[in-house]
């Protein structure tokens, strides 16, 4: 009976290992285990969640408050209590490190969330609507552009004070251009389409034919964009940090770190060397990713490729 049991049970696991096998599965799945198997992809994945996991479990596994201070240990070596050493005000390195990929993170997310909305917004409505609509959008971001990052950065937090926030908000206004061109160069190949016009001959509306059509299949390129936006964000508000316009101290954004380290490079030169080597890492892991997805997403390089998201009426 009991070997009966036994290879019932396991018929009915394979059963639903052969069933789970069948599947479809969906197209950014597959467009997932793709990147993958890609060199670069496997290195951007792995190096970006394990810091993403990092940043994530912060208040567990950082050995000590990043805000204490150990007045007797200035600058002091590697122990088994300080595996990264202190820095000049005895606070302990790695924790620091720690809880600055938090900080980073969470500027890249933001810039991406606020940039990447407005920007795919106003670019589906200007592509789509063309007229003086497209023209005063395009006119708004053109100046935009002409702006150099920083500089930008440098202007709107002269405005609005420095702060962790406000970097954020500079930084996604100054890369929302990105994604509006790159929104209205897709839909206005997209807009002339067979299931476009199908769609409209059946009478479906403006705003219908926008988000539930267009919008699918023209937002491919967007997907590694976000990837090449975080890195452009995370390098951004390391900068504005290091030249005390980003987060403020005693914060422990990486910039922060390396401006601090500035007077002890001769003295203490590991102190420097932790938090560039975390902002290196992090920026080699997004590019990585970036290139990966754009091997995956448009291998020809005309975004003719990418996922294909529902076209139908």
């Amino acid at each position: 009976m009991s070997n009966w049991r036994l290879s019932a049970r396991d018929r009915a696991i394979a059963l639903l290992l052969e069933v789970l096998a069948r599947r479809p599965r969906s197209e950014l799945v597959k467009t997932a285990l793709r990147v993958s198997r890609d060199p670069m992809g496997r290195f951007g994945i792995v190096t970006v969640g394990f810091l993403a996991l990092v940043a994530l479990l912060a208040p567990v596994i950082a050995p000590h408050d990043p805000l204490q201070q150990y007045r007797d240990q200035l600058l002091a070596g590697v122990s088994w209590q300080f595996p990264l050493e202190t820095d000049h005000l005895g606070r302990c390195i790695l924790s620091r490190l720690i809880w600055g990929a938090r900080i980073s993170l969470t500027v890249s997310l933001l810039v991406i969330s606020l940039g990447g909305a407005v920007g795919v917004f106003t670019g589906l409505v200007s592509g789509y609507l063309g007229g003086w609509i497209d023209a005063v959008i395009m006119r708004i971001y053109d100046g935009i552009l002409a702006f150099p990052g920083i500089l930008f950065g440098l202007l709107v937090v002269a405005m609005l004070g420095p702060g962790q926030m406000t970097v954020a908000f500079a930084i996604a206004i100054n890369v929302t251009p990105r994604y509006a061109r790159l929104m209205r160069s897709r839909v206005l190949q997209e807009r002339e389409k067979d299931y476009v016009l199908a769609a409209r001959s059946i009478g479906a509306t403006g705003w219908r034919l926008m988000w539930l059509h267009i919008l699918p299949n023209a937002v491919t390129p967007l997907i590694y964009v976000m990837a090449l936006t975080a890195g452009f964000a995370v390098l951004a508000e390391a900068g504005l940090s290091f030249l005390g316009l980003g987060t403020q101290p005693p914060h422990p954004s990486w910039g922060v770190m390396l401006s601090d380290a500035r007077p002890y490079l001769h003295a203490a030169p590991l102190y420097s060397i932790f938090p560039g080597l975390a902002l290196v890492l992090l920026l080699l892991g997004l590019n990585f990713l970036a290139d990966a997805l754009r091997t995956v997403l448009d291998p020809h390089g005309a975004y003719s490729g990418g996922l294909p998201f529902r076209s139908g009426p």
